[in-house]
């Protein structure tokens, strides 16, 4: 099993290279990246949009994508290396390839009269058909479509007008081919262009599926829809302000389900950095009507939406993405949930790696960015910065403050290094680039590093053989050449004036700043190819590393002027380097062969080899403060965050068990010592020891906060320290500021966000407006007005509308606060319209029978008739005024709070359950904490496998949550029940309060000499191997089976506990009445018997009908725990292995059938009702199981596991389907199966599918 886990996913957005680059079928839609295909699929059960896939075999640009009409299941993809392919999006793998196009294609569709028949075409044709079902694969030509005079775009075959075809060119004009008919080439060119030789490329076609005539297409942002025997569009409607660049039309609606409460608001999807334009309300005079169902469109800008074009909103709009390769990519000094990155496509861009949503991106397009480097962010002066960074140990807020003398700058700045257009500085607060730096001139800049120590200095190294550092208002203080071009460069975290630069020439030398020569300290040589990237060591001075076009990576000592160490394992150059700032050996590479490595510096060991990125990975970071989460970015323009903490578990164990510092935090010299665990070296956990020391009181639930704050990746660990805070009572002034922006206590949801209406709402006292992508003035309104509705805060939401010139809808809701309010809302109305002398006045005041002003509206303006109707109405008594009196009802009852309290906790449950769905364990676990409900939090995190986490909490926790804690800390034991922490194990279990049985397990497992097994049966208070014969024997004599059973299993013969326990289970299960609760616990001990003793050849059988039993209990019990996943799995296991193996027992492989098929058939969806004679076994399958607490209810889904990847494909041996997520690999090496499932089958059954006897590990 992999030790990096991928925890976050920032998907590419859609190339807008070429045009045919989007389509959909059915429930699914998917777009091109320049590598990569994106297929989304709608989740039916919350009604959203979900990444599920990414196809990665194009190694060269894709130009074009096409679903299939006739089967969901298969689109073609062709790309810029002349290749076509042929996927399965179910199977997700290709089914055909054609290798040779003769010619790039430009739009590729499926071909109207065959089903496995797909046409493509290159710029001015001929357009081709290749049919690839056909035993020769054969190609052929169209014999009408080719010789145009200007290159095509796209094609479309009509849907339902057999052979009708229309092609998109790129001087804006449709060409149109009917079978029978006279062809149409090159007509309904936009008027605007007629006579001229501009050219404005038709990006998007589309054929209406309800007329044979009618046809949409789109250019440069606009969507035109056309009647083709008409020469100008019957409209033009603008979607998004960006420009939208490719669209392709679903014909029929998708089938969704209605919006229910548990589906989250759509507004998670919204563009924070793209203004999506409502769409227009087309008038009832239009004579046409859009076509239905949904288009996808893709922008400008990377982004990519699904418009539901009956409803005229938007189902999906994603933030913008970059769309070509990221090269680099670096935590915001000041906070780690800020990451920039710098891409091919010309710009930075910065995300919220929390939300995993773009927050800010740079202005123009710069051309080719390389590098970026953060302002630094450890300077103290006067000038006050913009955010605050809330010093987590001691809870006081921290404003991090910068000036300088020749350049104003503060932490919102970044330096960028580009192909051609020198560096420049990009002041992120001001939304602008407010330095540019040419010294070297038209040459690329491949580096760009800003001083750690020195915030005036910023270095660049370039393709024209120079490093030069300069401060930063443009004074050049250093030129060093070196023979050739420079690509990396890196300043050292111990010596303010030392830097480092690697070469083409293949070597790596580092300079001092503080002397006036131009040649460097030392030169290091040994690389076999161009040195690109360098970086220095956080820990250890004088330690650096280089990554090389050779494959390798070296390390360096500065003080030893050699090489202490060379990394080999990448088949390709390295580019991605990393340090970690914690754990001194750790040194983290990507390269082009994919890659991710992660090296144990002290002995050259790889570590671990990630595969997840589905082409060149360039830049890897992570932030001091939470040095164990990692960002990746790659030239298959995703970026992904990675969790580090397995590589180091065990010090968190170490944490959690209150190990002394010694086994903590220690120096580099210490921790480089090879083969010793992992320690704590860096200045966050010196940081965080020197603020406990201080502490008087409560240091426990301080020290596990911090830390596993510090070892968890981004995604909600801080929210639930925070909510955690609130149960146990702490004051609500000593709540961060970022509280309120995730999932709060119920108690103070109304406080927080009556407080966020009250900041939108201060927006009309302000002159200027947010920054860039900020909301404006009318949409923070509107945003504050829809905080206070749904608060019940009435007055509040009307008196906003009024400001933002929505009477209507303030009127709408008025009579809600009063009748009172509402006539008097009413008057303020009619004052306004009789001032404006407008008609609209008249029914207004005669609501509310204001006669008087009424009349004298009409008599100003001469309309005496008018007057004297509303005056005899009046007297009549037509006109009278409202009833004001209020109805005494109490709202605030007993009864109406209970049931808004269970409404509350419905509401919570059903968000945690979409965050749980969504691979997000602890958000859900807020979830759960937002009303309380501490045992289904702690139930989300084991469920997720956030085991560490989920056991400080339920420490701090205390009693409310001792059964879930025993738990979680049971599986903790079980998963260092290995080399070399066996006394951590021991040391997890006596935190439990009844632990004699499951230190029995432990020891019972253990392996050694007998002197170690004595002496840690002595550390469990367990007799010796010796005594615990003599009690064995003792307790059979007493008819005590269970702790014969277990003294045997501690002595050095523990194969004598299996015929008594086996016996016993066979026993029970003879009979009619046994229970799931009888039988486990002697088969969960027998489970724990030593594998080299189990494994014997002597022991065939008796092995064989232990697999059977647990495998069998374990089917029942993952019922019992709605395991459903692996139910089939366990059932077929134990089938095979009666069918296999000699055996007897009470168990018959038609019984087994016949369960499974009564489970399938009560519990899973099916066409086909149960008969009675299923209903009756379920009826006693259920019996024996019985209920279990909803703590242990509910399927286990990671974190990670809704994360499609690109290269790192495995089929499950349980479904022979692909596996998204987390892999987890059995003994044999080959076999896979999900991390998910792993965890489930382990927890009913410990013994591994494959039948060997072996125990899997998956914790």
């Amino acid at each position: 099993m992999t030790k990096v886990k991928q925890v976050g996913l920032l998907a590419a957005g859609c190339q807008p290279w070429n045009n045919d680059v989007c389509a959909a079928s059915g429930d699914r839609f998917a777009y091109c990246a320049t590598l990569a295909i994106y297929i989304y699929q709608l989740d039916q059960q919350y009604n959203e949009f979900k990444l599920r896939s990414i196809m990665s075999e194009h190694k060269k640009t894709i130009t074009a994508i096409s679903w299939c009409p006739n089967n969901a299941d298969l689109f073609a993809s062709a790309s810029a290396d002349n290749l076509l392919i042929v996927w399965n999006v179910a199977e997700q793998k290709a089914v055909a390839r054609l290798d040779n196009t003769k010619g790039v294609p430009a739009a590729v569709s499926w071909c109207w009269n065959s089903a496995d028949g797909v046409a493509f075409v290159s710029q001015r044709g001929p357009l081709y058909v290749w049919v690839y079902g056909n035993s020769d694969h054969g190609v052929t030509v169209h014999k009408e479509a080719h010789s145009f005079l200007s290159d095509i775009c796209l094609f479309r075959w009509h849907p339902t007008k057999k052979g009708r075809l229309v092609f998109g060119h790129t001087d804006g004009s449709l060409s149109i081919f009917q079978p029978g008919c006279k062809s149409q080439k090159h007509v309904l060119r936009p008027e605007s262009l007629e006579g001229t030789d501009e050219e404005d490329p038709v990006s998007a076609l589309e054929w209406d599926a309800l007329s044979t005539d009618y046809l949409l297409d789109s250019q440069v942002g606009v969507l035109r829809i056309w009647n083709v025997s008409r020469s100008t569009p019957l409209d033009s409607i603008k979607l998004k302000k960006t420009g939208f660049h490719a669209l392709h039309v679903l014909n029929t609606p998708l089938a969704k389900k209605a919006q229910s409460s548990c589906s989250p608001s759509k507004s998670q999807h919204t563009s924070s950095t793209s203004e999506a334009v409502p769409p227009p309300t087309l008038s009832q005079s239009r004579s046409f009507s859009l076509p239905p169902g949904h288009a996808v469109c893709c922008f400008m800008d990377g982004g990519v939406g699904l418009y539901d074009m009956g409803a005229k909103k938007w189902d999906f709009l994603r933030d913008l993405g970059h769309v070509e390769t990221i090269f680099d990519c670096k935590f915001k000094p000041d906070d780690p949930n800020l990451l920039a990155t710098a891409s091919f496509d010309g710009t930075i861009k910065i995300w919220d790696t929390n939300t995993l949503t773009a927050v800010h991106t740079s202005p123009g397009n710069e051309g080719v960015v390389y590098s970026l480097s953060w302002a630094p962010g450890t300077h103290t002066s006067t000038h006050s910065h913009p955010y605050t960074c809330t010093h987590t140990f001691t809870k006081v807020t921290f404003q991090w403050k910068w000036f300088c003398v020749c350049f104003e700058g503060d932490l919102n700045c970044i330096a960028g290094a580009t192909s051609r257009n020198g560096a420049f500085i990009w002041d992120v607060r001001k939304g602008k680039i407010v330095t540019r730096f040419n010294e070297h001139g038209k040459n690329g800049i491949f580096c760009i590093s800003w001083s750690h120590k020195d915030s005036k200095r910023i270095a660049t190294c370039s393709g024209d053989g120079f490093c030069i550092i300069r401060t930063i208002d443009g004074k050049v203080l250093h030129k060093y050449k070196h023979p050739a071009a420079v690509f990396g460069c890196d300043w050292s975290q111990n010596n303010k004036d030392m830097i480092a630069t690697g070469c083409e020439d293949k070597n790596v030398r580092v300079y001092y700043l503080a002397t006036s020569s131009d040649q460097p300290l030392k030169v290091f040589t040994g690389h076999l190819a161009k040195v690109f990237h360098v970086r220095w060591s956080p820990l250890r001075e004088g330690i650096l590393c280089s990554g090389s076009d050779d494959g390798t990576v070296r390390i360096w000592d500065y003080t030893q002027d050699a090489c202490i160490n060379v990394l080999s394992g990448h088949t390709s150059p390295v580019r991605g380097l990393m340090w970690n700032t914690e754990v001194p050996y750790l040194l983290i590479s990507g390269s082009w062969d994919y890659t991710i490595k992660v090296w144990d510096t002290r002995d050259g060991t790889c570590l671990d080899t990630v595969y997840d990125h589905g082409a060149d990975v360039y830049g890897l970071t992570c932030h001091q403060s939470r040095p164990f989460t990692m960002a990746s970015c790659s030239r298959d323009s995703t970026v992904r965050l990675w969790s580090l903490t397995p590589l180091i578990s065990p010090l968190l164990l170490n944490i959690l068990t209150n190990q002394p510092w010694e086994k903590i935090i220690g120096n580099t010299d210490t921790a480089m010592v090879p083969g010793s665990p992992p320690l704590l070296c860096g200045k966050v956990s010196r940081d965080i020891k020197q603020e406990l020391e201080k502490l008087n009181f409560d240091t426990t639930t301080k020290k596990l906060r911090w830390f596993s704050e510090c070892f968890s990746p981004p995604g909600g660990s801080s929210n639930l320290w925070d909510l955690v805070s609130v149960i146990m009572g702490q004051d609500d002034s000593l709540l961060p500021g970022s509280y309120s922006r995730g999932v709060m206590h119920m108690k103070h949801l109304l406080k927080f966000k009556t407080s966020e209406a009250q900041e939108l709402t201060i927006i009309k006292m302000s002159k200027f407006g947010g920054g860039i992508g900020a909301p404006s003035k009318e949409e923070r309104l509107k945003e504050a007005a829809d905080i206070h509705l749904r608060l019940g805060q009435i007055q509040r939401y009307c008196e906003l509308m009024v400001e933002l010139g929505q009477w209507e809808k303030a009127l709408a809701v008025a009579p809600g606060v009063s009748m009172k309010y509402w006539k008097k809302l009413m008057q303020r109305r009619a004052d306004q319209l009789v001032t404006e002398d407008n008609d609209d006045a008249i029914p207004y005041c005669i609501a509310t029978a204001d006669i008087k002003k009424l009349v004298s509206f009409f008599t100003g303006r001469g309309q005496l008739l008018e007057a004297l109707l509303i005056a005899q109405g009046a007297c009549e008594g037509n006109i009278r005024p409202p009833q004001t009196s209020a109805i005494n009802n109490t709202t605030n009852d007993v009864e109406n709070r209970q049931q808004y309290q269970s409404l509350l906790h419905k509401v919570c449950g059903q968000l945690a359950e979409w965050y749980f769905q969504d691979g997000r364990s602890v958000l859900a676990a807020c979830c759960h904490l937002a009303v309380d409900n501490v045992k289904l939090a702690m139930s989300s995190l084991i469920r997720g496998n956030e085991l560490e986490l989920a056991a400080c909490m339920g420490i701090v926790l205390g009693e409310a949550v001792d059964q879930s804690t025993a738990y979680c800390l049971e599986l903790l034991a079980r998963k260092y029940m290995t080399q070399p922490t066996w006394e951590l194990s021991t040391d997890i279990l006596r935190m439990i309060p009844e632990n004699h049985i499951l230190l029995a397990k432990v020891c019972a497992f253990f392996t050694g000499s007998t002197a170690e097994i004595n002496q840690l049966h002595e550390k469990c208070s367990l007799p010796s191997l010796e005594e615990c014969k003599a009690l064995a024997e003792e307790a059979m004599c007493d008819g005590d089976l269970f702790s014969a059973v277990k003294f045997h299993l501690l002595t050095s013969e523990p194969e004598n506990a299996l015929k008594i326990g086996i016996d016993r289970v066979k026993e029970q299960l003879s009979g009619s009445d046994w229970i799931v609760d009888s039988v486990h616990p002697i088969l969960d001990l027998l489970s724990y018997i030593r594998t080299d003793h189990l494994l014997m050849p002597k022991f065939t059988e008796a092995r064989s009908e232990l697999l059977i039993l647990c495998g069998y209990i374990g089917g029942l019990l993952a019922i019992r725990r709605q395991y459903a996943s692996i139910v089939p799995a366990l059932y077929e296991y134990t089938s095979q292995l009666l069918k296999r193996r000699e055996v007897s027992l009470p168990l018959k492989i038609e019984q087994l059938s016949t369960e499974l098929d009564a489970w399938q058939a009560c519990t899973q969806s099916n066409s086909n009702p149960p008969s009675e004679s299923q209903k009756e076994t379920f009826q006693c399958l259920e019996r024996r199981i019985l209920p279990v607490s909803a703590v242990l209810c509910g399927a286990d889904y990671v974190t990670g596991s809704n994360l499609p990847s690109h290269s790192d494909v495995q089929l499950s041996c349980f479904t022979g389907h692909r596996i998204q997520g987390p892999v987890f690999l059995l003994e044999d090496g080959k076999s896979a199966i999900s991390l998910n499932d792993a965890l489930m089958w382990a927890k009913v059954n410990p013994f591994s599918p494959l039948g060997t006897g072996v125990r899997i590990n998956p914790f």
